[in-house]
């Protein structure tokens, strides 16, 4: 797969953030969109394997729209610099734990995890979480995953605890947390390797289990 096509469109798209340029390169947009859709579709069969709640998920559900929604946005630049997918059952649209991929040049990454459950679903996990404590705290304690995430994501945490939760419940931090989602950097040079998809799903069977538990939490 040609990633250096998508990167460096993606790259000149950067300083030309105007439609009159977007539209002079409608087709090198649309090979690098298609090369990133293909790119998607042949990772989510090895992810499906591992992670047989993503079914039938195509990457068209999965992508996210290059345009961006400006109405109530101070920065007017019509297009997002990068191309991503949120691989779950459902695709972008779901309420699912699943796995994010974000390709941009100097700046890409992964990540995974549920980003802003809707209440009742922030509700089951923390009280999952509650009532089992020692598994998700080995899971995030797992060597190799501490290696790759480092820690959940702190934003809009929650200064104080939750209502109805014990103070002095030994997890008590992780209860403030109003997303849990992982993140893990990748340099431009990762996705040069022919071995991406492997390299790509050693990452994801690490991360894996903690979707696993939020699923089985939540939903």
């Amino acid at each position: 797969m040609n990633f250096n096509q998508i990167f460096n469109f993606l790259a000149h798209l950067q300083v030309n953030n105007n439609r009159n340029w977007f539209n002079e390169h409608k087709d090198d947009y649309n090979k690098a969109r298609e090369t990133f859709e293909a790119f998607i579709n042949t990772l989510i069969v090895p992810l499906s394997q591992l992670d047989p709640a993503i079914g039938t998920v195509t990457a068209g559900e999965c992508m996210f729209r290059i345009y961006r929604d400006i109405r109530f946005s101070n920065d007017k630049t019509p297009y997002k610099t990068h191309f991503s997918a949120f691989i779950a059952n459902g695709g972008r649209k779901t309420r699912l734990a699943g796995y994010y991929v974000h390709l941009q040049p100097d700046e890409s990454f992964i990540a995974g995890g549920v980003y802003a459950p809707d209440p009742a679903v922030l509700e089951s996990i923390r009280n999952s979480i509650y009532h089992h404590p020692e598994e998700i705290r080995r899971i995030l304690d797992g060597k190799r995953f501490k290696e790759l995430f480092s820690e959940l994501s702190n934003e809009e945490k929650l200064k104080n605890p939750p209502k109805g939760y014990p103070k002095d419940f030994k997890e008590i931090d992780l209860l403030k947390n109003k997303h849990f989602v992982t993140h893990h950097a990748l340099d431009n040079e990762f996705f040069t390797k022919e071995d991406v998809v492997e390299r790509l799903m050693e990452i994801f069977k690490v991360q894996y289990p903690l979707n696993d538990f939020l699923n089985k939490a939540g939903y």
